[in-house]
């Protein structure tokens, strides 16, 4: 049993959750300080892909890094790197479609931050980025651990956009999601379903760290 779709998707599954770990914090904490349109708009944009279909996301981002395109053309022209069909261009897939998830867990916890802290820091001659990393973000930990965990999970099964724009070579691109469906779609049905038994174990012990993680901030609450 080749297991590089397993070792495949768990990296890109963790670059793709430090990714979005910090660019959703960061986007989180800033947006909810915009005023309330620009917060509008970039809440509606940055939730996005979390409702369309992947295959749609996975179109629109060919239309950026596709060898034909502009972003594309540069890199392959001037650089001589293609950006799409390599095993870290489903890097760009997941972390768009999991960006959603992080994002919105990461502002639920700050809407939940209680902001008297951050006034009682500042009487008493505490910088915002002080208050930032060792008040706000120690405060609310256990919601931006369960978000990142979250996205993990999510970035591991993540099938659609991953295989338009990465497709499916064996031992180059493929992914645990991507060989289920090329293994039934050639009717190999039991070496799928060892696949599926395996992503099914990985994320329900993903899900199982996260109800870990909500039970102390529930008995805190």
């Amino acid at each position: 049993m080749d297991l590089f779709p397993l070792f495949n998707s768990l990296r890109i599954a963790s670059i793709s959750a430090v990714i979005v770990f910090f660019t959703g914090i960061f986007a989180a904490y800033y947006i909810a300080k915009a005023p309330r349109i620009i917060k509008g708009i970039l809440d509606v944009i940055f939730t996005l892909p979390l409702v369309l279909p992947p295959t749609v996301v996975g179109y629109l981002l060919l239309l950026v890094f596709g060898p034909k395109r502009a972003v594309g053309a540069f890199f392959l022209e001037n650089l001589h790197i293609r950006l799409t069909m390599q095993w870290w261009s489903a890097i760009f897939a997941v972390t768009v479609v999991v960006f959603p998830l992080m994002y919105r867990t990461a502002r639920g916890a700050f809407e939940r931050f209680d902001e008297n802290l951050a006034d009682a820091g500042r009487t008493l001659g505490l910088s915002d980025t002080f208050i930032f990393w060792r008040i706000r973000l120690p405060y609310c930990k256990q919601g931006l651990i369960a978000g990142v965990v979250l996205s993990f999970a999510r970035a591991l099964g993540e099938y659609g956009a991953t295989s338009m724009i990465s497709g499916y070579t064996p031992g180059k691109t493929a992914t645990v999601s991507t060989a289920v469906y090329q293994l039934w779609r050639t009717g190999n049905d039991e070496l799928a379903l060892k696949w599926v038994l395996i992503n099914i174990a990985i994320s329900a012990v993903v899900l199982l760290c996260v109800n870990l993680l909500e039970k102390p901030q529930r008995r805190r609450s």
